[in-house]
């Protein structure tokens, strides 16, 4: 059974000599994955004018109804504007997410599980984009968006389980992007069966070095995501092992080499 200190002992290992390449994949994984464009949609009505020329002083109450309709009708194109602009910008962050966000997702995983590797290259990043990949790996990823939307939607603590559950999807779409969505899915569960309470307890173990990044002017949590990032391939490796070795998956469905 793996424990939290081999994972991380291994991790230090690796971020030895490659701490500002770990450190620059994983500010990108931190901005495809949280980080959200903001929109401030501000509209000031301004100044008003007498309609058709009439004086106020000769007809007080109609021009006072006048103004209380044109600020009402203002107030609901202000609020339907705003409700448009909203859905588009939303759309506009799901489709970042989904068409960019989850294609670099596997290959910052990509990255991280070949450094654990010996084998550090950024140009893993752009993994999943090449010809062959980026559909399947779209598709599969968004079928774990999609599971793990339905679990939060319904309780939030199975959400969280679930959450943990579908983690290996990423590493296993980068050993094998044509493994199909639901097979990526089902695998991941299966590989995690048994492990999710110690992954749990693993992303706990970090909370102290964000609370401490935190008390840097929160500029140090960043630091500390090379250090989880690695940690985590880490754990991929040694759960890949174990799906091998009770016959879960193959070799040659992960498309591990014979030094693997």
């Amino acid at each position: 059974m793996w424990t939290r200190r081999e994972l991380k002992e291994r991790a230090k290992d690796t971020l030895r000599t490659s701490y500002w390449k770990a450190f620059l994949v994983s500010l990108l994984m931190l901005v495809i994955s949280g980080g959200m464009p903001s929109c401030n949609f501000q509209n000031r009505i301004g100044g008003r004018t007498e309609p058709g020329g009439v004086s106020s002083s000769l007809m007080p109450g109609l021009n006072q109804d006048w103004h209380a309709a044109t600020d009402h009708t203002a107030f609901i194109a202000v609020m339907i504007i705003a409700v448009i602009l909203g859905i588009v910008i939303g759309l506009a962050v799901i489709a970042f997410r989904i068409f960019l966000g989850f294609p670099l997702e596997v290959g910052v995983r990509q990255y991280f599980k070949q450094a654990a590797l010996a084998e550090v290259n950024m140009n893993y990043l752009g993994y999943a984009f090449a010809r062959g990949k980026y559909g399947a790996i779209v598709k599969a990823m968004l079928l774990r968006a999609v599971f793990n939307f339905l679990w939060f939607l319904l309780f939030f603590i199975p959400g969280i389980i679930k959450a943990y559950s579908y983690s290996m999807v990423p590493y296993i779409l980068a050993d094998n992007p044509q493994i199909g969505s639901k097979r990526a899915v089902t695998l991941s569960r299966e590989m995690t069966r048994g492990h999710k309470w110690n992954m749990f307890v693993l992303d706990l173990s970090f909370l102290g070095w964000y609370l401490l990044g935190a008390l840097a002017l929160v500029v140090g949590m960043l630091f500390v995501e090379p250090y989880a990032n690695s940690t985590k391939a880490e754990l991929y490796l040694v759960l890949r092992r174990y799906a091998v070795s009770d016959g879960i998956s193959s070799r040659t469905e992960l498309n591990m080499t014979d030094t693997e």
